[in-house]
């Protein structure tokens, strides 16, 4: 008798969709700081719970889950340590990451996003919407930087603001799949769509 065992995919999706909808809502959309709430959400839930999810997808035979949700539970940790790393540079004698090193940063995961993206295309819809909106959004991050890189003086308020709502709308996305899927399996049917693909 074979033990049936839990989708892990909700837990990694709610694990990247609130943690992004947190981020770009306090720090792009209302241009506030990084602050602990964010990091700490960056080391737990959306670094911690996607791995877990990860490792958990890799039990089931699911080579795209594996390597999604580990992979951005490890961008969270990535990310948070790049932010925390500076107020110790000094003390070990490493430069603090430039625009231009940050502009290679959010371009490289852009680029294994967008190639991700085509590992959805016999999914649904849904998860080929929080795939190409989270491509976007890494070559927003990407052309900021850049932008930063070239004239460190520009006002990018706005820009800021729009990759900030961007972002959200990304995490949103990530966020109504994983109800999508909690739902429909725990009421049999379809209570949330996602479009399946044919």
């Amino acid at each position: 008798m074979s033990e049936r065992t839990a989708n892990p995919a909700p837990l990694g999706l709610f694990g990247f969709g609130i943690t992004t909808v947190l981020l770009n809502f306090v720090h792009n959309a209302q241009l506030g700081p990084i602050d602990t709430m964010i990091l700490a959400m960056g080391l737990t839930y959306g670094g911690l719970a996607q791995v877990i999810a990860g490792i958990m997808e890799y039990k089931k035979g699911n080579t795209f889950g594996t390597v999604a949700f580990t992979s951005y539970g490890l961008f969270c940790w990535s990310f948070v340590t790049l932010l925390v790393l500076p107020k110790y540079y000094a003390i070990i004698g490493i430069q603090k990451p430039s625009d231009l090193a940050m502009a290679a940063y959010f371009f490289m995961w852009g680029f294994f996003t967008f190639g991700m993206f085509f590992g959805t295309l016999k999914t649904n819809r849904t998860l080929q919407f929080v795939f190409m909106s989270l491509a976007i959004l890494f070559f927003l991050l990407a052309a900021k930087s850049a932008l930063l890189a070239y004239n460190s003086t520009m006002d990018l308020t706005l820009f800021t603001r729009i990759i900030g709502i961007e972002g959200i709308i990304c995490g949103l996305g990530a966020v109504y799949l994983a109800l999508a899927e909690v739902l429909n399996e725990a009421h049999g049917k379809t209570v949330l769509p996602i479009c399946p693909v044919g």
